[in-house]
């Protein structure tokens, strides 16, 4: 059986020093050696001047809706995992859709300032596949009218935007560890911010709002992570060269091998890097998109439709119309990424994809 996504596991020998660590520590959670120890070396490894580690990737975005977006309308993406918006709601806000740029997925920045109201705090905004939206138009536009930006980077673990890290810009930028991404904790995510004081809001938030043993700061959930899933990062981190020198393998295959004339990707925003995430392609139909699925499944090979049904159907928020990304969302499927995969079955993915 061949999946969209695959976890990397580390070798066991490896991922057990590390557990060896925390045993001699007696240390499980509560920000521990190896949590500590993770995030300076992911602050290293990313570039970047502030790092908090958390439990999951949803988490950073509900402690930045919650310190920023004040119970009030978010703009976001209907195009994007349902964390982006599930959020916004769980938050007591109201997310207000903004249509997709056609040709790179990501919010489409001429339409934001159409749907700002009195009401608008924030900006809520998905750099898609590691690919990222038009940050210098939306920072603009949150600067002249006094707004919040946030950016879901869930998938942008290692992606460079002008030759530094996608995870600088914003108020606020979130990433996910999840055991499906191209570095992963099993469970995690992360929050970045340059605002030494925001950041400090942020860690309070996470700790149950804990200012020192007997103090709080002020309101707070539980987003910690713990040492188990830190020793899970430790291990990994060591292998990120060789994982994306693999996944560019088999993303340079695809590229290689598929028949464009068929299926289309995605543009890719200039002066950003690729991560190899993920392997989009856009099919000419929904028909046609169903017709390469069901034959990649006869075959024990499952492709993916991410972001399927867009989220601006889903029951508990007002259904509003977005023509680009309805139609993208029907059309998109990712086929498979991963390190391992062995030559034979990507000739066989792009044999089939170019039958049909």
């Amino acid at each position: 059986m061949i999946l969209a996504t695959k976890t990397f596991f580390p070798p066991l020998e490896e991922y057990q020093v590390q557990l060896q660590r925390i045993w001699k520590n007696e240390w499980i959670t509560n920000r521990g050696e190896l949590v500590l120890e993770l995030e300076d070396k992911l602050k290293s490894y990313l570039g970047v001047s502030s790092i908090l580690i958390t439990n999951n990737g949803t988490i950073p975005l509900q402690i930045a809706l919650k310190l920023m977006a004040k119970n009030a309308e978010v703009i976001t993406t209907p195009y994007s995992y349902v964390a982006s918006t599930s959020t916004i709601v769980w938050e007591n806000c109201t997310p207000v859709f903004v249509d997709i740029d056609p040709e790179y997925a990501t919010i489409d920045e001429r339409l934001i300032e159409n749907s700002i109201t009195s009401k608008t705090t924030a900006i809520l905004a998905t750099h898609l596949y590691g690919n990222a939206c038009n940050i210098e138009a939306i920072e603009a536009i949150a600067k002249k009218h006094q707004l919040k930006v946030i950016y879901d980077a869930a998938h942008c673990f290692g992606t460079q935007y002008k030759n530094q890290s996608i995870f600088n810009y914003g108020d606020i930028s979130t990433c996910s560890f999840h055991a499906t991404k191209i570095f992963h904790t099993g469970e995690g995510g992360a929050a970045f911010c340059n605002n030494p004081d925001f950041i400090k809001q942020v860690y309070y938030s996470h700790n149950f709002g804990h200012n020192g043993y007997l103090d709080f700061h002020g309101l707070g959930i539980n987003g910690k992570i713990t040492e188990l899933q830190a020793a899970m990062g430790l291990s990994v981190l060591p292998y990120m060269e060789f994982i994306t020198t693999e996944r560019k393998k088999v993303v340079d295959y695809y590229n290689q091998q598929l028949d464009f004339s068929k299926v289309a990707k995605f543009k890719w925003r200039d002066e950003t890097s690729e991560n190899y995430t993920y392997y989009p392609l856009i099919f000419q139909s929904e028909k046609h998109l169903l017709e390469v699925e069901n034959a990649l499944q006869a075959v024990d090979i499952f492709p993916r439709r991410n972001f399927f049904p867009a989220l601006n159907t889903l029951n508990y928020i007002k259904n509003v119309a977005m023509k680009h990304s309805d139609d993208i969302v029907s059309r998109t499927m990712c086929i498979p990424l991963s390190v391992g995969l062995a030559e034979a079955d990507l000739a066989l993915i792009c044999k089939i994809i170019n039958s049909k």
